[in-house]
């Protein structure tokens, strides 16, 4: 069932859509030490007929480290036409190479086959995080568009509470959106 929350944003979305940066969201995640980690990333659309999120990442980058010891994140949204903001806090799942469900490795594969030739050759660039050596041009091959590199990943997000707020009128205007244990998605006017 498709979320109540998923309307706003796709307005939002609509509305913004002359902002190129309008699909860039933060992504909030929490390093092995306890310590937040916050990085830029680009919405890649909603897996099939899910409300799951879809994010791309590298395997060899630190969020994809972090999300096995701790699958929560939460990613915010700043919309700057209309003025919204939108924090939606869910469980992360890491699609690799090697990810057991044979649908969500074939969504992996339609999303590598999705990129843009320059998002899928920075795939092929040295290891996220390392020390750069002064002598890498960062020129791989371009990699196959069929067949995913092995460091590429799929990242969903499967929202369990998605905070939307208005910033535009006096007052401004906030709902809670809340799935309870049922599965059940609830909404509540709350104070801004």
């Amino acid at each position: 069932m498709i979320a109540p929350w998923r309307s706003p944003l796709a307005h939002a979305l609509h509305r913004n859509r002359s902002l190129a940066y309008a699909r860039f969201l933060q992504l909030a995640t929490v390093r092995p030490d306890g310590r937040p980690a916050n990085r830029t990333v680009v919405f890649r659309g909603f897996l099939d007929n899910t409300n799951q999120l879809k994010l791309i990442t590298d395997i060899r980058s630190e969020k994809a480290a972090q999300i096995p010891q701790s699958p929560w994140g939460e990613i915010c949204w700043y919309f700057p036409k209309t003025r919204e903001q939108l924090r939606l806090l869910g469980r992360l799942t890491l699609i690799d190479a090697h990810h057991g469900d044979p649908a969500l490795l074939k969504a992996r594969k339609m999303q590598w086959h999705d990129l843009s030739d320059a998002a899928r050759v920075q795939f092929g660039w040295a290891n996220p995080g390392q020390p750069r050596d002064p002598a890498d041009p960062f020129l791989p091959p371009p990699p196959d568009p069929h067949e995913p590199l092995p460091n590429f990943c799929l990242l969903l997000l499967d929202p369990v509470q998605v905070d939307h707020l208005e910033l535009r009128g006096n007052p401004q205007n906030r709902f809670r959106y809340s799935m309870d244990e049922g599965d059940t998605w609830h909404v509540e006017s709350i104070n801004p």
